[in-house]
């Protein structure tokens, strides 16, 4: 199930109606991370493009470098949001997160989760690292395709 919801190399275009995930398949942390929104009731709903591979696409607004860096998440609607805004697009989309997704979007509070968020940001690589010496590994591209 997995495999079918992951398009590497994926135009944005073609899932009309889905919120697509752009994600750094070769980060450890990160490729856990999106294998545990994929395993949760909802994540149909959710195209993922894994961006660390050559044949990804992103659209003209989003360059692979940028997406390699942060979060990115187009809406359906073709709104593309990054960072804390694109964790709560993720959040709103999985039943088992929305209660997470509505507190994000208080008053302040997504503000503040991007501040950590940007606080993350350098020490990521660090945190990597660690998650896979616990065994997190980088997305496998040949068993992602659709």
């Amino acid at each position: 199930m997995l495999e079918d919801q992951t398009a590497v190399g994926a135009n944005p275009a073609d899932d009309t109606g889905k919120t697509t995930v752009y994600f750094d398949g070769s980060c450890p942390l990160c490729a856990a991370e999106i294998r545990h929104y994929r395993s949760r009731k909802g994540s149909d709903a959710l195209c993922f493009v894994d961006v660390s591979v050559p044949e990804a696409e992103t659209g003209a607004d989003l360059t692979v470098s940028s997406a390699m860096r942060r979060l990115h998440v187009r809406l359906a609607d073709g709104h593309l949001v990054s960072g804390a805004a694109a964790f709560a697009a993720i959040w709103s989309t999985l039943p088992g997160f929305r209660a997470i997704a509505w507190l994000a979007r208080r008053p302040g509070v997504l503000a503040v989760l991007e501040i950590g968020y940007r606080a993350f940001l350098p020490v990521r690589p660090a945190f990597s690292k660690v998650a896979e010496w616990l065994g997190a590994r980088p997305t496998d591209a040949d068993t992602s395709k659709l």
